[in-house]
C-alpha cells in the first residue's frame, strides 16, 4: 500500500453546507467536482484515505458513482450525518472499511468524527473533523476537516510532521 491520508466533512450533495461554511461554490455540482478534482490531485490509487465522516448527502447509487471516481482505498468512520445508514450500505456504497466508532491509528493517534475529550497528559493525538473551520489549541487535536485543507485530504507524513516533536539530538 502507498501513503496515507486523512480528511473529512466533504458533504457532498449538500448545498446548504456553502452557505453554513461559506464554501465558495455556486452549488453542490461545482462543489463536488472541485472536490473529486482536488482529491485525485494528492492521493494516488494504491494510496490509503480515512474519511472521518460526513461524506455524503446523496443516495447510495450517487455517492457509489462519487466514491468509484476517487482514487484509494478508502476507510470511513462514520460522522453524524452518516450514522443514519448502516456500515452495510457505506460499504455497498463503494468504502473498502468502515467503522462505527473512533479507531487507534498507529498506537498514538485516535481517529475520530467528533473531537474526543483530551488533556495534556493524554498520550495519544486526536484527529478528527465535525468542527469545519474552527480549531482546538494545542498538540493534541489535528482538524482534518476539508475547509482547512484547500478540499485536499491530508498526508498522514504532513500530521505527523506537526504533531509530533522530533527527538532526535
Amino acid at each position: 500500500m502507498g501513503r496515507v491520508f486523512v480528511i473529512s466533512d466533504h458533504h457532498f450533495g449538500h448545498g446548504k453546507i456553502i452557505d453554513f461554511e461559506s464554501r465558495p461554490f455556486r452549488d453542490a455540482d461545482e462543489m463536488d467536482e472541485y472536490m473529486i478534482q482536488q482529491w485525485n490531485s494528492v492521493v494516488a490509487k494504491e494510496d490509503k484515505v480515512f474519511h472521518l465522516g460526513d461524506f455524503s448527502f446523496y443516495n447510495k447509487d450517487k455517492t457509489r458513482a462519487i466514491v468509484e471516481r476517487l482514487n484509494g482505498h478508502k476507510f470511513l468512520i462514520l460522522g453524524n450525518h452518516d450514522r443514519g445508514r448502516s456500515k452495510a450500505w457505506w460499504l455497498d456504497a463503494g468504502f473498502q472499511e468502515v467503522s462505527e466508532f473512533p479507531i487507534i491509528y498507529q498506537s498514538f493517534f485516535l481517529l475520530s468524527h467528533e473531537p474526543l475529550y483530551m488533556n495534556k497528559h493524554m498520550p495519544y493525538v486526536n484527529i478528527h473533523g465535525h468542527i469545519h473551520s474552527q480549531k482546538y489549541e494545542g498538540k493534541h487535536y489535528f482538524n482534518a476537516s476539508v475547509e482547512l485543507w484547500d478540499y485536499k485530504p491530508v498526508s498522514f507524513d504532513e500530521i505527523k510532521n506537526s504533531l509530533v516533536p522530533d527527538e532526535e539530538q
